[in-house]
């Protein structure tokens, strides 16, 4: 089996267990934080959600050069535009995994800001460290902010506390 055909499995999976996460995010609580150090809930939330996308920088460029950038955090009314934007990018990231190349894994890719160089590494690793490891990591914060406002959890791999009563 190809490596685009696994990682686009365990996306797909991992990216249902997301989505169930974000469509509980109580869109009158976006400035709430577990910590001063914190994120707030709303900005947490689109991180989580924009990381689906980061495939495209990740797979079909190879670099991220961020003083080349102009990126401004996106902002969401309801959780229906925050789960379009999330679904948008799911489906993005499906296609490129279906029409990648398996020599591009073996490419290396470069995260800069202009001369500075803060890492280069092989696209599969950074697709494994950047677009997955690092999703599942703001999933469980997300987790955590829920369970602080007393929102029910579901099971992400298997029940959760809140799942058959537990």
């Amino acid at each position: 089996m190809k490596l685009s055909q696994i990682l686009l499995a365990e996306f797909q999976f991992e990216a249902a267990n997301t989505r169930k996460l974000l469509a509980l995010v109580p869109m009158d609580k976006l400035d709430y934080k577990v910590h001063e150090k914190s994120m707030p809930l709303g900005r947490l939330s689109i991180h989580l959600a924009e990381i689906a996308g980061w495939w495209k920088e990740c797979l079909v460029k190879d670099e991220l050069d961020f003083s080349k950038g102009d990126f401004t955090p996106k902002t969401f009314e309801t959780n229906a535009e925050l789960l379009a934007y999330y679904d948008d990018l799911v489906s993005k990231t499906e296609i490129i995994l279906n029409e990648v190349s398996e020599e591009e894994f073996a490419k290396p890719w470069t995260m800069r800001n202009g001369e500075q160089i803060y890492f280069t590494m092989h696209k599969a690793a950074v697709v494994r460290t950047w677009c997955l490891n690092h999703c599942y990591h703001h999933r469980a914060q997300l987790g955590v902010y829920l369970r602080m406002l007393n929102i029910p959890v579901p099971g992400i791999y298997g029940p959760s506390a809140d799942d058959q009563g537990m």
